[in-house]
């Protein structure tokens, strides 16, 4: 059992957000050896609609159509000192499973002594009775690659062999910059931190934007994990990020081929069907009190994802 205590979100002494390690990291694999075999019913997905983190999760077991294979209850967006709650509400219910009021609890029957923040995606195993894992890069990519042979026949490669060395490398750059860049600057606890992030995040969009100017997708001519990990922020960008987190030189409305994109993803089924910004807002809004100590949910922005995205 590879468990470590996590140390909570915080900035540095330079003002500078920091994020806690994910460190109940085993893996699920095809063949058992890692004490954690990929069969159809074992295994529980804790997730929320406003985490981006865990709505990666979510697209890509629908997309390969693990549903029936891997179940899937979703918490209440807003989140207190107690952390992710179940409760019944409008897209989100009681834990089904093992009748949890709390994600803690989870955490803690799989380690006592757990002293991080508790966090989705993670997935539960009914078999051990403890978290499998709460480290969400690799989540989906056990979802593709160890659950092949509960997937549905016509199931995209998301993680194709001969692209992995290019998707990673797309990954790092992408989760650097935007993923955890606008976190960066979220939660930026001086002006030369945040200074520092929003450039970067704007200098990666910037290259995004070039990048796919040129091509429809990131990596080669089809849909891959990198995709899936680029929509879920900018999904979030103007609706949050924007305003919220101060991420605002430029919204993703401005760039014309990166909305044009995120507009050809959200229409796929799959993706915008996971989508809900009504849970989004109010978990951002209503959750960070530091960063929004009224915790007033705005209106806007009013955006249409359904227009015609050209890019076919």
């Amino acid at each position: 059992m590879t468990l470590a205590i996590q140390v909570p979100d915080e900035t540095n002494a330079a003002g500078a957000f920091v994020r806690q390690e994910y460190s109940i990291r085993d893996r699920i694999t095809a063949d058992g050896s890692s004490g954690f075999p990929a069969e159809p019913g074992r295994y529980h997905l804790y997730v929320s609609l406003a985490c981006p983190w865990a709505h990666r999760s979510i697209i890509v077991r629908g997309l390969l159509g693990l549903e029936s294979v891997i179940s899937m209850s979703v918490v209440d967006p807003i989140r207190d000192e107690r952390g992710w709650a179940f409760r019944d509400g409008p897209g989100y219910s009681h834990d089904p499973v093992n009748g949890f009021e709390f994600l803690s609890e989870a955490y803690l029957l799989t380690d006592p002594s757990y002293t991080g923040r508790y966090t989705v995606p993670c997935i539960w195993d009914r078999i051990t009775k403890r978290l499998v894992t709460n480290n969400y890069p690799d989540i989906t990519i056990d979802f593709e690659t160890q659950f092949e042979s509960y997937q549905r026949p016509d199931a995209p490669a998301l993680y194709p062999a001969a692209l992995r060395s290019e998707i990673d490398a797309i990954n790092k750059l992408v989760y650097e910059d935007v993923n955890n860049g606008v976190y960066k600057a979220g939660f930026a606890a001086s002006q030369a931190a945040y200074d520092l992030a929003v450039l970067a995040l704007f200098d990666r969009l910037d290259w995004l934007e070039a990048r796919l100017a040129q091509q429809r997708f990131l990596v080669g001519a089809q849909l891959t994990e990198a995709d899936i990990r680029l929509f879920t922020t900018l999904v979030r960008f103007d609706a949050v990020y924007h305003g919220h987190f101060k991420c605002n030189l430029r919204r993703l409305v401005d760039y014309p081929a990166l909305w044009g994109y995120a507009r050809d993803l959200y229409q796929r089924p799959g993706f915008g069907d996971t989508v809900d910004f009504d849970q989004i807002k109010r978990h951002y809004y209503m959750t960070h009190d530091q960063i929004n100590p009224s915790r007033i949910v705005p209106k806007g922005p009013v955006v249409d994802w359904n227009a015609p995205h050209g890019r076919g």
